[in-house]
């Protein structure tokens, strides 16, 4: 569960650089804060701490990195915190103790003036109630905050003009808030948003305002907005699934900590205690989990100038009816049969290229395991895994398929072709 892979590897050299640093930060509510040292040194949790102290521990020594291009998700049920965390990011709540760095810069030594410079230039906020102004018309709603940045008229029309046009709005501009629908108010709030231009946005339960299906056609243009606009989000919600659909990494909050941090197919592999598994429990793995986790070495690969004959004797050496074809550098051409090799070697085809080859039998490494399921329903083949540059980087037999459905583990390892093992590289 994003910009896709290969524009992701292109954006910049400083992918994987770290936006946005929190480290155990701690928020506690309450009039008699000169007892917090006391709840810090002696790290107590939430009920304890509103017991002995009467102070409200909302958020207990959360760290995280949020990496450039991100889409990183806090997720958790009300009370988890959430929502309190997300609001100490852009200091609309002050943390009580604890260190919050944007690109390499502690907002905590940000004067007023400063800190509104960030707000309005840098990090953005969505809101879950779209907190639209119902006396603007569409176009102003979406120029505000380049107006409050002083950008004249028509440099902050033409703007959002190409925000709204983005998101879908184009020819609204006029209409008034109360004149749209829910999901295309919530439209209007992420253009608003991004017609800033800002590195990060932060979106506190963005979508729960919406009918399901809204919601869902919501989620989906997002993720495909993000194909066009490159940004560092952080998505706060209490949906497990719109965590799995949305999150690059997701950090799951219980009473104000944070009880686990990873990819949306490790929370739902290895979640890391009964809590999280409570959580994951009725998501199909198949939604989840990487066509990488359960592919595996081809048995085996013939070259397109190899002649059928020589492909028979290859076949036959590793008991195998079914082959993958790659040309000279790796690249998948397509996958075959013992028996369509034999009938080529009957008619004296001359090389294995001059068959007609299955070329759609095949998938990427991130995808899930639900994409491979029709390739898999409606052949009896192993499905190709090939990289972004068409090298065949594995494959997926159906009994690794099957055995992936049914929970368990294969046993086998996943093995690159371009990977160390220099004995079975096929470049």
């Amino acid at each position: 569960m994003l910009e896709t892979e290969s524009e992701r590897n292109e954006l910049a050299t400083d992918e994987g650089q770290i936006t946005i640093s929190c480290r155990n930060v701690w928020k506690i509510f309450g009039p008699r804060q000169e007892l917090v040292p006391d709840i810090i040194e002696q790290d107590m949790g939430k009920e304890e701490a509103l017991e002995k102290t009467g102070l409200i521990v909302a958020v207990k020594d959360v760290s995280f990195d949020v990496k450039k291009g991100e889409v990183f998700v806090i997720m958790g049920l009300s009370g988890s915190g959430k929502s309190t965390i997300i609001r100490c990011l852009n200091r609309i709540i002050e943390p009580t103790t604890g260190q919050i760095t944007v690109d390499g810069v502690d907002i905590s030594t940000l004067n007023d003036q400063d800190l509104r410079m960030m707000r309005r230039h840098r990090m953005c906020m969505v809101f879950q109630h779209f907190a639209l102004l119902p006396h603007r018309s569409v176009i102003d709603n979406v120029s505000y905050g380049l107006e409050i940045q002083g950008i004249n008229k028509e440099q902050r029309y033409d703007k959002a003009r190409e925000v709204l046009d983005l998101v879908g709005l184009k020819g609204w501009e006029d209409s008034r808030p109360d004149e749209l629908s829910g999901g295309m108010q919530q439209r209007v709030g992420l253009a608003r948003a991004l017609a800033i231009d800002p590195e990060v946005m932060l979106l506190d339960e963005a979508f729960s305002a919406l009918d399901p299906l809204i919601r869902r056609q919501m989620q989906d243009e997002f993720i495909n907005l993000l194909d066009a606009v490159h940004k560092t989000i952080v998505f706060i919600t209490h949906d497990l699934n719109e965590a799995l659909k949305m999150g690059d990494n997701i950090a799951i909050m219980k009473d104000g900590e944070i009880v686990q941090i990873g990819t949306p197919e490790e929370i739902v592999a290895s979640p890391a205690d009964d809590y999280v598994s409570e959580f994951v429990r009725d998501v199909p793995v198949s939604k989840v989990v990487s066509v990488r986790s359960i592919m595996q070495w081809p048995w085996a690969i013939l070259y397109e100038w190899q002649g059928p004959k020589v492909a028979l004797r290859a076949m036959r050496q590793v008991d195998t009816y079914h082959a993958l074809v790659v040309d000279a550098k790796g690249r998948f051409k397509g996958a075959v049969t013992f028996d369509e090799v034999s009938r080529a070697a009957a008619q004296n085809v001359s090389r294995l290229e001059n068959i007609s080859l299955d070329t759609e039998l095949k998938i990427g490494p991130d995808d899930t395991i639900e994409d491979i399921i029709p390739m898999a329903a409606s052949s009896g083949q192993p499905v190709a895994v090939v990289d972004d540059d068409g090298r065949l980087v594995g494959e997926v037999p159906h009994y690794a398929l099957l055995m992936a459905m049914m929970g368990e583990e294969t046993g086998e390892e996943v093995v690159k072709l371009n990977g160390d093992d220099n004995s079975n590289n096929v470049s």
